[in-house]
Parts: structure tokens; sequence; C-alpha cells
């Protein structure tokens, strides 16, 4: 059921910044629809359901002109002048407040397309958002992603309008970790005996893209809530699995 906040008017500050040449070079990426699994460079992908209250911290950088006015996986022609990102599985359109931890500024970027693919890399940002929180010069850095509920209206207050915003609990659902996916099964199940060292729920679930060629995927766990799907990832990124990410089910 959805529920509905009703919030103040904020005010958001964005700050610019020396501008200098060159940018992150994004890997090739297919063009996924927008709430379907895709696979890019053999490594599976899962869009989130929902977006509301998701946050998350790691590394951001950005794209330019090299890509400025070709195909996102949105369908939308990419501008490096809106402010717009790239993420692999928010759900396309969501708003999200990105935040430099090293300098704290802030900008409010729309997500329209997939990726950064690299390791360690949670959010590639279109130049002009890259360039309000200080990120075109040092190329990548730290940052919070929080991803903002969506606006449905107004309400009447008084004498003033306040906007209505829908919220959901995204704390809330059943979650799964996935850990790798693989072509061949029994490289999927040779991380499978891994697991189960250490994790009671392990399993492979094959998944076959628009290719044809089936994918095993690995997860362990089923966590009812987020917080604690997190708590998984952070485990498995200590013992070394650091390419893991939570999915929805």
């Amino acid at each position: 059921m959805r529920k509905f906040i009703l919030f103040p008017l904020i005010t958001l500050s964005i700050f610019g910044c020396a501008v200098t040449q060159g940018s992150y070079k994004r890997p090739a990426r297919s063009l996924p629809e927008e709430h379907k699994p895709y696979s890019v460079n053999g490594v599976s992908y899962y869009p989130l359901p929902r977006n509301e209250g998701f946050v998350q911290e790691g590394m951001a950088s950005w794209y330019g002109k090299e890509f400025h006015r070709k195909k996102t996986a949105s369908g939308e022609i990419f501008n490096m002048y809106d402010k717009t990102a790239a993420h692999k599985t928010l759900p396309l359109g969501t708003h999200v407040m990105v935040k430099n931890l090293s300098n704290l500024r802030e900008v409010v970027v729309r997500i329209n397309d997939r990726g950064p693919f690299v390791k360690g890399r949670i959010i590639d940002l279109s130049y002009a958002a890259a360039k309000g929180i200080g990120l075109i010069h040092p190329g990548v850095a730290k940052v919070r992603v929080v991803a903002l509920s969506k606006e449905v209206g107004t309400a009447k207050l008084g004498n003033t309008y306040r906007p209505l915003v829908e919220a959901r609990d995204f704390d809330k659902g059943i979650f799964t970790v996935q850990v790798g996916a693989f072509e061949i099964e029994d490289n999927a199940r040779r991380l499978v005996e891994r697991l189960r060292v250490i994790f009671d729920d392990v399993t492979i679930t094959p998944y076959t893209p628009c290719d044809g060629k089936t994918l095993y995927r690995v997860r362990v766990t089923t966590s009812k809530g987020l917080t604690e799907a997190s708590r998984i990832v952070r485990k498995l990124e200590y013992l070394g699995f650091s390419d893991t990410f939570v999915v929805g089910l």
C-alpha cells in the first residue's frame, strides 16, 4: 500500500568548480529495458524494483563529450550538460542526491543510464553533475548516493502549498545477495562450495537473457530487509568478494 508524506520545501545549493579536460572512459554496455535483468562483460545486473530509502556509499566517476549525444540505456540521448547519472541497479528515472564526501558538495541527478561497469565504482555522473560537486579534476571521489522520494502532487496547508511525496519503506521486503554469475555451471558450483563454509543458504539460479546464453547466478541468504542484506554485502566484501550486490525478490 502506498503512503504519502508532506515535506517542507527545501532549497539545494549547487557549487561550481574549475573545469579540466578529459573524463573517465566508460566500457561498452548493452541497452537494457528499464526493469529487466541485463548483462555486461559477463556480469549480470538486476534493477531494483523500488528506490525510496536507498542509500549507498562508494566511488563515483564521470563521463562527458565522448558519449555526448549518444543513446543511454533509457533510450534518451545523453547530454553532458544535463544533471544525469548512470547506476547499475536503481530504477531508471530515479532522482538521487549525490554528496561528495571530500568537500560535502551536493547535486541532484536523474538516473537515465546503466554503469559504471568498473570494479569499486557505484555511480557515473554526467559532466555537469560532476562539475557541480568538484569531481572533474580528481576524476573519482567517494560519494554518498541517496534516492529521493517522488513528488506526486501538492496539498494546501493553511495559505501555503506543500509537496505531497510518495514514500515507500524500502527496508521492508525480501532481498538476497548475488555474489557472482557464470556462463559455466561448474564455476558457479565451485563458488557455492566455498560459500557454504560461511553461509547456510547458498543457491544457484539459472537465467537466460536475450542472447540465449544461460548464466548461473550464485546468491546467498534471504533477508527480510535491505539493512540486513547490506550487512551481508559488507561481510562478503571483507572476505574479498567485491562485486556483490543486493537483489529485490
